[in-house]
């Protein structure tokens, strides 16, 4: 099974849908990173959220998902674009008990934050109140989009998959659009989490909607993307100041940084900080 995101419409149904299906980008974003099993599966959760919220939107440009609060998760974010780029990382500080985004992050926010190359930045901002990531996203959209939408989400931390589904009403014919929902809401519960993460995208959706005519668009792919770059991290520790990071790498031969979501570690000596900064 490849990273895969599906579109669908319906011939007769004014609703949309969405499936991702993930695995190596989940196991990529939380490769070497230690986190507990309860924190992997929370960022499987928002890595198929961001997936599945991207593709909602009609732009060209960066996405940030993020859960922040007083739990013992400090934060979680999922970086992503609009061709399905992703990266993530959560920030442990805390004793991890038990699973779910309240338990996990306690008292907060969810913010989402898009960056198009054309346009102005949106961010839109909801407080926590489930232990739901799917029921807090559900939310979102009925604050910020004023449709029903839908989200079923589901995650594997052993095999490090994770996989969700969207339903969307189409502002066409309200009445319509909202019998039709309630229809394909119903059929769409029916689904079990070993589908879900373990069949592929068409027997998915050939199983819940046989009698429906699901018409399903090119699948895009969804792939983990660091970005980090050697020039990026120079430019950031730029702001540190050149003559302490000269007596740091006097006193510890280079500098030594790692990016925080890929973990790869970058060096500079003195020669390269006199040369950045020349």
């Amino acid at each position: 099974m490849q990273d895969l995101l599906h579109r669908y419409i319906f011939e007769n149904h004014d609703v949309r849908g969405e499936l991702v299906q993930l695995d190596q980008t989940f196991s990529e974003i939380v490769e070497n990173h230690n986190y507990p099993n309860e924190v992997k599966q929370l960022i499987g959760e928002l890595l198929v959220a961001t997936s599945l919220l991207t593709a909602t939107l009609k732009f060209e440009g960066d996405i940030a998902v993020q859960l922040q609060g007083d739990g013992p998760v400090k934060y979680a974010v999922i970086n992503g674009d609009h061709q399905q780029n992703m990266r993530g990382i959560a920030r442990i500080q805390g004793e991890i008990t038990d699973p779910g985004v309240l338990n996990l992050i306690g008292k907060g926010h969810m913010v989402i934050t898009i960056t198009p190359l054309k346009g102005e930045r949106y961010q839109g901002i909801v407080p926590l109140v489930s232990n739901s990531l799917a029921e807090c996203l559900e939310q979102y959209f009925q604050q910020s989009e004023q449709l029903r939408t839908r989200m079923w989400i589901s995650t594997d931390t052993e095999q490090e998959k994770c996989s969700g589904m969207l339903l969307q009403v189409l502002p066409v014919n309200k009445e319509k659009a909202e019998e039709d929902f309630t229809h394909l809401e119903a059929l769409t519960n029916t689904i079990k989490d070993e589908e879900l993460l373990n069949l592929d995208g068409h027997t998915v959706l050939t199983r819940l909607y046989h009698e429906d005519n699901p018409r399903l668009f090119d699948p895009q792919p969804v792939s983990f993307r660091c970005g980090c770059s050697r020039d990026k991290i120079a430019n950031a520790i730029v702001n540190v100041g050149k003559d302490v990071l000269l007596e740091d790498a006097k006193e510890q031969g280079a500098i030594k940084i790692n990016c925080q979501y890929c973990l790869k570690e970058y060096q500079f000596n003195k020669r390269d900080i006199e040369n950045i900064f020349n």
